[in-house]
């Protein structure tokens, strides 16, 4: 028997255990939207006959059936410091598809993405799409390894919209960069040292397809990524300086680059 090739044996270990994974969502809120989203797939639900009254229509929705768990007894793996107000719910993670997918509209309006270059913490990750499901954003594209998972954390600092907003792990930032290229999109560069504005890097192009890269806290972007947009812009502050944390830096990103602007 030919043996396989160590690449292709790791390959197949990471794609079975992709399968296997699942996450534990957790709070109100985050719980009562992945039940109400047909696209979960949902496992485990563990509720408090509080939590319970409160989420009955969902779960009614859903068509799943709970475990009771008493207060002081609560049961869902959870790290002890989550705040579950009593509900906690295993689901597999959501699978939105392929870039090349959820880059496209299907309407005249041009479309924005979020790309995060190595953006780890899920509260961060978290609030940003939420800010990009509120500024209508197509996608948030994160990173494979270094970027944040799919948590209850994040669901919970997503406040619902981890189950509406596309978030996509790709396993190369610059790779995914040219993609959006070649699909016609313009991909801006977050750096607080850039010589342009968002608003003067957009001046007559609003009605193109725009992607906008940030960094991490800290590091920022690596020098690939900043070698590979197509420019890099900064946020302009009142006093010409300041700083933001990243998730802030998301949402008035995408303000200013919102289409339809003269």
């Amino acid at each position: 028997m030919v043996k396989k090739p160590k690449w292709v044996v790791e390959k197949e270990q990471a794609k079975k255990a992709r399968a296997a994974e699942t996450v534990w969502l957790f709070g109100l809120h985050a719980v009562r939207d992945a039940l109400l989203n047909p696209r979960r797939e949902k496992l485990r639900l563990i509720l408090t006959p509080n939590a319970e009254a409160k989420l009955a229509d969902a779960v009614a929705e859903a068509g799943v059936t709970p475990e009771i768990h008493d207060p002081r007894k609560f049961g869902a793996p959870l790290d002890p410091q989550s705040v579950h107000q009593g509900a906690a719910l295993e689901v597999k993670p959501l699978d939105w598809g392929r870039l090349a997918d959820v880059a496209l509209r299907d309407d005249d309006r041009p479309p924005r993405l979020v790309l995060l270059d190595r953006v780890s913490d899920p509260h961060n990750v978290g609030a940003i799409l939420r800010s990009a499901e509120v500024f209508g954003a197509q996608a948030v594209i994160g990173v494979q390894h270094h970027s944040a998972p799919e948590t209850g954390a994040l669901a919970k600092t997503a406040s619902g919209a981890l189950e509406r907003q596309p978030y996509l792990r790709e396993r190369n930032l610059a790779d995914s960069i040219r993609a959006l290229q070649e699909m016609g999109y313009l991909v801006l560069g977050l750096d607080g040292e850039a010589e342009v504005s968002i608003e003067q890097a957009l001046e007559g192009m609003r009605d193109r397809p725009v992607a906008l890269v940030l960094g991490a806290e800290g590091p920022g972007l690596r020098e690939k990524t900043k070698t590979t947009v197509d420019r890099l812009v900064r946020i302009d502050f009142a006093g010409g300086f300041g700083s933001l944390n990243v998730s802030n830096a998301a949402a008035v990103a995408l303000y200013a680059a919102r289409p339809g602007l003269t």
